[in-house]
């Protein structure tokens, strides 16, 4: 039991790893992502990709005959639950539309990275299970339940203990039952044990796509293990792989140095344990104060607010009393001016006075009382106003003020928006503030370099005050991962940095150049933008005309259109849009003699299938892959791009078809005597190939149909002048 609790102590420090990022449970069937984060085979399922058919899923209540399966089988959650996932907001992917009966969602963001992750046709198939994650959360388990021992499977009462465990069998055995099953001699000796566990995991790990195959080569482009027909004919035909045996030295030795060099500064770490300790102590401590000088702030205001309270009715009381007093005098004039009571009925006796000089000693004064009360009914006035307007209390701007109230006005942290943010020649970010925030006096950019395996990382660098919510950095390394993050600053205070964002740059210089409208340049099927940075290719009249022509073998040609500059040496990189509704439109490079034959051999040799790497199925295509010719072309349309065919290429064309990216980019090694295809928003190349630089080398584009291509826009200052 002591070698147990060692044990769970162990497991338990690493228990944070083992955690599914979307259930925060223990992993259950752990899922291999292609960024290599790991999310739980169900929650895959049933949270980011509902009701998706893929070769996992059956029927409800089906189970796979074989647990440890890479590809075992669970119940498909019902729609009913998916209604209410999706009135929730748990569910928020393109694919996902609440008129679709069976929707069909292949992308959904990582949970761990928040990278987009496109599974393609196959789906679920096309994930390897993490089978080494899994082992480590069944022995967590196994350790979390020390007091339950495994037991022998074999046993009749009273059940032994097990002590090993048969990956052949799937069985756990105590000793005895273990040399009974295994008898010296046997084919069953020779199987594979291990210690007592209840997870039997495949001994070979095989291949998703291709089933019956055993993974044998590493791909270093997708990262991902794969089989020899994956590399042959499959969609890991043109990436560089290597052999299992050499990825696992290569991988292990390098773990293995991050983890001595982890040990080797354990001092240093626990040295920065204590230090944060200390701050976690320091933050509580400073925390309490905090909390208890913003009660007394509070305090202080509320009895600022009381005493105000207490002296603004005072006053209203005060003028309430002097203005009531008033008017009851005024009342209690007025009643004597009625008959028989007050001065009236005072002149009334004085006019019974018969003794004219005492009349007249009396009636004096009397006649002047009368003549004003007579001119006071006459022009009737309160003595008082009832209203209280010059008592309105306006708290508009206080309230305002109050809502406003922050710590020492630190502004809240800038979001960077991805959308927005476009890395080319420079690098252009955006980013934006919450709707509800104060106005900011400046922000400050900050960035820094990723370093490789090697190589350590830079330190910040940080921009000059920047008074909008974009600006360009220059000078950045060509091929390199930069991390970028923005702070806001108001009244010298400045807010806390916004989520880091990674950006990877071109992989070598921009080359800057527009369309030549003169060399090749057909002005009746291709429309030139006035700036020649657009094309677009105008299915009108000629090309229904031409198309007479098919009944006698002739084939509608592709108007080729090309840059204004050429290349002689050096590497070079420059990116461009397709219009996703284009037909077909072929990308690339082309050497001055070949484009030349392009631009002066008659149509009818120049129809699709003339050329080797036409993107056509011909069977030319085949017996020169190999060969390195004076150009290469990829052929994009409809919504795809499509890889040119390897020599050994099988008959399914699937691996072929790629989804085509928003931007593409193209890189020319011209010393090398490559040129290579990327994805420009993810960096990420999609195809290789050796081509024939012996000329000069032009950016080549071929039209066919309806279609246009808009290159990329250089990055510069005055962008943000009207942004």
């Amino acid at each position: 039991m002591s070698r147990r609790s060692s044990l769970l102590v162990q497991m338990k420090s690493i228990e944070r790893e083992l955690i599914c990022p979307v259930c925060k449970e223990l992993f259950s069937q752990p899922l291999v992502l292609p960024c290599q984060h790991s999310v739980c085979h169900r929650c895959v399922r049933e949270l980011l990709m509902p009701n998706h058919d893929d070769s996992l899923s059956t029927d409800a209540g089906s189970e796979s005959s074989n647990p440890g399966s890479p590809r075992s089988r669970v119940p498909s959650p019902s729609m009913e639950k998916l209604d209410r996932l999706l009135r929730s907001g748990s569910i928020s992917s393109p694919g996902w539309r609440r008129s679709s009966v069976t929707p069909r969602v292949t992308t959904f963001p990582c949970p761990g990275c928040q990278h987009d992750i496109d599974l393609g046709e196959r789906g679920i198939s096309m994930l390897f299970r993490n089978f080494t994650l899994e082992s480590i959360v069944e022995r967590y388990r196994q350790a979390a339940r020390a007091a339950v021992a495994i037991m022998c499977n074999v046993c009749k009462p009273p059940v032994q203990e097990a002590t090993k465990s048969c990956m052949d069998c799937k069985a756990s055995f105590c000793n005895e039952c273990f040399k009974m099953n295994h008898p010296w001699g046997t084919p069953k000796a020779q199987h594979e044990y291990v210690g007592p566990t209840t997870n039997f995991r495949p001994k070979v790990l095989m291949c998703p796509e291709h089933e019956m195959e055993k993974v044998n080569m590493y791909c270093e482009v997708c990262r991902r293990p794969v089989c020899h027909l994956c590399k042959l004919g499959g969609s890991h035909a043109n990436h560089r792989v290597t052999s299992m045996s050499s990825a696992y030295k290569i991988l292990k030795e390098k773990l293995s140095k991050s983890i001595h060099y982890l040990i080797s500064k354990e001092d240093q770490v626990r040295t920065q344990i204590s230090e944060l300790e200390v701050l976690i102590r320091d933050t509580e401590e400073n925390g309490q104060l905090a909390e208890t000088r913003t009660c007394e702030h509070f305090e202080r205001l509320l009895e600022t607010l009381q005493e105000r309270r207490t002296e603004m009715l005072r006053s209203i009381e005060q003028s309430r009393s002097l203005r009531v007093e008033r008017l009851r005098a005024q009342v209690e004039e007025y009643q004597g001016m009625l008959e028989n009571s007050g001065l009236v009925g005072y002149a009334q006796e004085v006019l019974k006075e018969t003794d004219q000089s005492c009349f007249v000693q009396t009636a004096k004064l009397l006649h002047v009382r009368i003549q004003k009360a007579t001119e006071s009914v006459k022009t009737f006035q309160p003595a008082a106003a009832p209203a209280f307007e010059e008592f309105v209390l306006d708290t508009g701007k206080e309230e305002l003020f109050l809502k406003q109230l922050s710590f020492s006005g630190v502004p809240e942290p800038p979001v960077i928006d991805l959308s927005r943010c476009r890395v080319y020649n420079e690098a252009l970010i955006h980013w934006r503030l919450s709707e509800d925030s104060l106005p900011t006096d400046h922000h400050i950019v900050e960035f820094r370099k990723l370093g490789s395996e090697e190589e350590e990382e830079s330190s910040w660098s940080a921009s000059e005050p920047v008074f909008g919510c974009s600006t360009v950095l220059c000078d950045l390394t060509s091929d390199s991962s930069y991390t970028f993050r923005v702070r806001s600053c108001r009244n010298r205070v400045y807010s806390p940095y916004s989520p880091e964002v990674t950006l990877h740059t071109p992989p070598a210089p921009v080359f800057g150049f527009l369309f030549n409208e003169k060399c090749g340049f057909s002005a009746e099927r291709l429309q030139l933008s006035k700036r020649r940075d657009s094309v677009e290719s105008v299915a009108g009249m000629s090309l229904l005309l031409s198309a007479e022509r098919v009944q006698t073998g002739s084939y509608i040609c592709l108007d080729y259109i090309i840059g204004d500059t050429g290349i002689s040496h050096g590497r070079h990189y420059w990116a461009f849009r397709v219009q996703p509704d284009s037909y077909m439109i072929k990308v690339g490079v082309a050497s001055d003699s070949k484009l030349t034959e392009w631009f002066h051999n008659p149509r009818d040799t120049s129809s699709p299938r003339y050329d080797q790497d036409s993107g056509h199925d011909s069977g030319s295509e085949d017996t020169c892959f190999e060969v390195s010719l004076p150009f290469t072309l990829v052929a994009v349309g409809m919504g795809r791009l499509f890889i040119p065919k390897a020599s050994t290429a099988a008959g399914d064309h699937s691996s072929r078809v790629l989804p085509m990216p928003q931007r593409i980019g193209v890189c020319l090694d011209y010393d090398a005597g490559r040129v290579f295809f990327y994805d420009a928003d993810s960096m990420r190349c999609l195809y290789e190939r050796a081509v024939d630089c012996s000329g000069t080398m032009f950016p080549a584009f071929g039209l066919l149909g309806g279609g246009a291509v808009h290159l990329e826009e250089f990055i510069t200052a005055k962008r943000l002048s009207y942004m």
